[in-house]
């Protein structure tokens, strides 16, 4: 019986959980959106975010209001579904790099049952050369492609990035030389303000060099 009645408050409490993870359903598409993320919410496996990790990305960019979005590994679209449900709110868009055919296709199509293809501008290619070439400037920027590169795309990234924005880095938690050395850099630049929960780290821009 107690073992059972364990059972029940858990699922409750993940349920909760689960839903309180999911921003207010206000519109059409925040409906379309929800009820993607939640079909899918067991497949999202091939190099994707966990949900509450997508949320987090959600929120930076709805408190600071952010319009202009880079992501650097888009996988199958997880955490660009979380980032563009954002933007649509903002008014903004996301520009996107995955370097896997078949994961992009993949995305691509999330994208679109999403309801969310008109946010994303969904790039295939290597992101080591599409990144340095990217034009413009930008507010926010979601790092999750190989860790062996982060540095290399915060550098790329920072002289685009406007003063107040944030370069947001995923799997800082990971125990490797080449994080190290990604965080004691980014930690080093007295122009951002860096903070790491778990296993995300946000860089915030401060100032120009």
């Amino acid at each position: 019986m107690k073992i059972r009645l364990f059972f029940v408050i858990f699922l409750i409490s993940s349920a909760n959980l689960t839903f309180a993870q999911f921003p207010e359903i206000k519109t059409d598409l925040d409906r379309k959106v929800k009820s993607f993320l939640e079909e899918n919410a067991n497949s999202w496996r091939d190099l994707n975010v966990p949900l509450a990790d997508g949320k987090v990305l959600y929120d930076i960019i709805i408190e600071k209001k952010y319009r202009a979005a880079v992501e650097i590994g888009t996988s199958t679209g997880h955490s660009a579904i979380w980032i563009a449900w954002a933007l649509s709110k903002t008014g903004g868009k996301l520009v996107t790099f995955e370097i896997d055919p078949n994961r992009h296709r993949q995305a691509v199509e999330n994208f679109k049952k999403a309801g969310l293809s008109d946010y994303i501008d969904a790039r295939l290619g290597n992101a080591h050369e599409l990144v340095p070439a990217l034009k413009g400037k930008y507010e926010f920027v979601f790092s999750d492609a190989d860790k062996d590169w982060y540095k290399n795309y915060f550098i790329a990234m920072d002289p685009k990035i406007v003063v107040g924005g944030c370069f947001v880095a995923h799997n800082v938690d990971q125990r490797s030389r080449d994080i190290r050395d990604f965080i004691e850099y980014i930690e080093s630049r007295d122009n951002y303000k860096t903070t790491i929960n778990g296993a995300i780290s946000k860089s915030y821009k401060t100032k120009e060099k």
